[in-house]
């Protein structure tokens, strides 16, 4: 029976770090909002969608959507530039793609996520992105792996993986009753994920080849 590996980006496949920060910024400034936090407050939302990110990080709800507008102008312009795989992450792709069909869940804009895959000549590897625009519930609500494998033409659970670095990544897989694995080069802490799933890797790539081996 064939396996299907779904990947989440952010510190899953690609650290878009410096970039997701420093736009940010860029949107704080242009729109003249004095923000007090940290790199850390804003990294440490980096998974969730956009509008709850501004909203945790003190912009009001009526005024989210002029940010994300900026946000968004400002990262595509600048995400290329400052923004890199993973170390192993080509190497679990490549693997991955010789014994499994693959597709990428995430809640960054799936337009410009299609555009970095291209970038760093990866996109030929997967089907499918669903991504933010995509769905009405991002993750952790399971409406993303839904669709994606809708798109795939999926009917059966039991060989379809989420590969992800955070809880939302665990808790949407849950809900789809798909299987999971946490990997540790992104932004969820170890606690959390083993909290979701037995199957835990260090990186993208050495949860390829867990999900080989199963």
């Amino acid at each position: 029976m064939e396996k299907i590996i779904l990947f989440d980006l952010d510190g899953t496949l690609i650290d878009s770090t410096d970039a997701i920060i420093s736009t940010f910024h860029h949107s704080f400034k242009e729109l003249d909002y004095n923000f007090t936090g940290t790199d850390n407050d804003i990294k440490s939302l980096i998974g969730y969608p956009l509008d709850i990110m501004y909203q945790e990080l003190g912009i009001e709800k009526n005024l989210v959507e002029d940010y994300i507008d900026s946000y968004k102008n400002r990262y595509r312009q600048i995400s290329r530039q400052q923004t890199e795989l993973l170390d192993f992450a080509k190497e679990a792709v490549e693997l991955a793609n010789t014994f499994a069909r693959l597709s990428v869940v995430t809640t960054k804009t799936g337009l410009y996520s299609q555009e970095l895959l291209e970038h760093m000549n990866i996109m030929k590897y997967f089907e499918h992105i669903t991504g933010r625009e995509h769905v009405k519930y991002p993750k952790p609500h399971p409406e993303p792996i839904h669709r994606t494998l809708d798109l795939m033409n999926i009917k059966q659970t039991c060989n379809i993986w989420m590969v992800g670095d955070t809880e939302l990544d665990l808790l949407a897989a849950q809900s789809a009753g798909i299987n999971c694995v946490g990997v540790l080069c992104g932004y969820g802490e170890e606690e959390t994920l083993k909290q979701h799933t037995p199957y835990i890797a260090e990186n993208s790539f050495e949860a390829v080849k867990l999900i080989q081996e199963l």
